[in-house]
């Protein structure tokens, strides 16, 4: 794993609907593929993605082998309190890659 990319705004008023924007490389390998010498390249795919803002769960997204290298997503939610996101990665042995930004809540 080579990198995680955020977007998301270091602060926000109360009730504003902002844009989150995260990104992960990984190869996403879909098990079909062959190598130069005909060998099967093994399945190496991301399953799982979800982001949490507080306590709740904002977004979460299946994966399957169909989707590209490098998935990025990007989605909307409503900025309520001051709090933490936490974006979490899983992939299908289990392992995961988090990262975390602090939105920062203000009433206007």
């Amino acid at each position: 794993m080579n990198g995680i990319r955020l977007s998301v705004p270091a602060s926000a008023t109360r009730d504003e609907v902002i844009q989150v924007k995260a990104m992960i490389q990984h190869d996403m390998e879909s098990g079909y593929r062959r190598d130069q010498v005909g060998q099967r390249i093994p399945r190496n795919i991301l399953k799982h993605f979800e982001c949490f803002y507080g306590d709740q769960r904002v977004f979460h997204a299946e994966l399957n082998p169909g989707v590209a290298a490098n998935p990025f997503f990007s989605f909307f939610t409503r900025a309520t309190d001051s709090a933490e996101l936490l974006f979490r990665w899983t992939d299908q042995h289990g392992q995961t890659w988090t990262a975390s930004r602090f939105l920062e809540v203000t009433d206007g």
